[in-house]
């Protein structure tokens, strides 16, 4: 690898909140000696052809130093300095890659030295493949929602097992459809199941309240990076992260007041300013200046994946029967992006990551959490916003998209055909649902028959907030034959069976 391709761009630093005692939630006085060391595994993300994000946390300031390769051995490896670690943002960093080799599998390695460079950590290994320019296989798998309804690491069943069949999959990267904590979900050591039988989860100072101040929010996300699975998980796969509501609370929307005891700040807006703070430190997400985090990931002439962000321009939960409402789930400018985003796009495959289902009714009490109502009519509320972007859709040709999602607690395949829709004005396309890795599971929910959609494979739980004990966890599977292009679509169980396929072939 040529050092000065891998050193164009240069990196940016990160930084880190000083340490917290688990029982105090005060700054630790402690002084550390001895080596630095790294202290929650290493990952990578937002991998494209030429650029990569990687992502470490020490156990004291220092600074982080990225060895790259194209050999595991890390034979002839160069290395990248990287940001030093402070306690502003909780002692976490990110390098940013730039100038890497398109279509080449990498392995990196951090290492920590202390400020006075005397001393090293033992290093961390990882490694991502970068996007090719030409045509080639693509794997990728997606699924959501991490630690919720109670069921948090539980080491009696060897914790998020779901990272293991996943990882098993060897895939070009992870998607993740939101919720990857659940910060308004406590924990308890032990809760009773239906059949007698206990689960028992690892529990945190973080995790045993609603997550409201910055060192809070921050511990949301140390507390899934203890499982070991979920850390295997990234050291060898990158991730592409967008996030939902659980990041922040459940169901929250921009302006929104509480009114709930848990609850000493009430403003949502204080509240997600935090969480998303602690999101950013915490994932290795790359974000523009302007720090939004929906975005174009191109992974070759094959597939271009559009992350969208549902949750920061969000209209406030209501009956969603507007017959004048333009937005509520993108907004404008990020509507006006996808657009000119996928109009453009050369891809064969056009992936829209979204963090909520199209047709599926999410109840909010007695308002609604995603798009439809259903009423099965006329496009009302934020449907109209939907209705607007297929419609441009089908008016400019733009061929072969797919629509991956999670949120539901439950896997599907739905066909939306306008021919059985109520609004017509649109082409078919299909939408596939996944998750949770390890939460509740739940399901199905109603679909709503504005856009046509129809249930082909649905795989729920018996009752309401099963256990991963008792099954009814997924992710799905994507391929994307080079010779063919045909993107196959599987959906897996917790172990990694394969439960529905669905092969597409491109239209032109």
């Amino acid at each position: 690898m040529d050092r000065r391709s891998v050193l164009r761009g240069g990196l940016t630093a990160g930084g880190g909140a000083a340490l917290t005692l688990l029982t105090g939630g005060q700054a630790s006085a402690l002084v550390r000696t001895g080596r630095p060391s790294l202290t929650h595994g290493v990952q990578s993300g937002d991998v494209t052809a030429r650029e990569a994000v990687v992502w470490a946390r020490a156990d004291r300031p220092s600074r982080m130093l990225v060895d790259l390769s194209r050999r595991p051995d890390f034979r002839g490896a160069r290395t990248v300095l990287g940001p030093v670690l402070t306690p502003d943002t909780d002692l976490t960093g990110k390098a940013f890659l730039n100038g890497l080799p398109p279509g080449e599998e990498i392995h990196y390695r951090v290492r920590l030295t202390d400020l006075d460079r005397r001393l090293t950590s033992a290093p961390a290994a990882g490694r991502f493949r970068t996007a090719p320019r030409t045509r080639r296989d693509i794997r990728f798998v997606w699924s959501g929602d991490l630690a919720g309804q109670g069921w948090g690491i539980n080491p009696d069943v060897g914790g998020y097992r779901i990272f293991r069949a996943m990882n098993a999959v060897d895939p070009d990267f992870f998607l993740c459809s939101g919720d990857l904590v659940y910060s308004d979900g406590p924990l308890t050591e032990t809760v009773q199941l239906p059949d007698g039988r206990t689960w028992r989860n690892l529990v945190t100072a973080e995790k045993s309240k609603v997550a409201e101040t910055l060192p809070e929010y921050r511990g949301q996300f140390r507390y899934n990076l203890q499982d070991a699975n979920l850390r295997a998980f990234n050291a060898n796969v990158p991730m592409l992260y967008q996030w939902d509501d659980h990041e922040t609370l459940n169901n929250w929307y921009p302006g929104e007041i509480l009114d709930l005891p848990q609850y000493t700040e009430k403003r949502v807006d204080v509240l997600a300013a935090r969480a998303r703070r602690a999101m950013s430190e915490y994932t290795p997400v790359r974000t523009a200046r302007s720090g939004r985090l929906y975005r174009k990931i191109a992974y070759g002439p094959l597939l271009d994946v559009f992350m969208l962000d549902m949750r920061t321009y969000k209209s406030p939960n209501d009956a969603g029967t507007s017959p004048t409402q333009k937005d509520g789930l993108l907004g404008s400018e990020q509507a006006a992006w996808l657009k000119r985003e996928l109009r453009a796009s050369k891809a064969t495959w056009k992936v829209i990551a979204a963090d909520l289902p199209l047709g599926l009714v999410v109840p909010d009490g007695t308002a609604q959490e995603s798009a439809s109502q259903g009423d099965n009519g006329a496009p009302l509320g934020r449907e109209r916003e939907i209705a607007d972007l297929l419609s441009f859709l089908k008016h400019h040709r733009v061929r072969n998209t797919v629509w991956l999602t999670a949120d539901v607690h439950y896997a599907a395949a739905h066909y939306y055909d306008p021919s059985k829709a109520s609004f017509t004005d649109f082409d078919p396309f299909w939408e596939f649902v996944s998750g949770p890795l390890n939460a509740g599971a739940f399901g199905p929910n109603t679909l709503d028959g504005t856009f046509g959609p129809t249930a082909k494979f649905v795989a729920a739980p018996p009752h309401a907030n099963t256990s991963p004990l008792e099954g009814s966890q997924f992710f799905g599977e994507v391929e994307i034959d080079a010779h063919t292009s045909v993107l196959t679509v599987h959906l897996h169980d917790l172990n990694g069976k394969t439960l529905h396929t669905q092969p597409l072939t491109p239209k032109h």
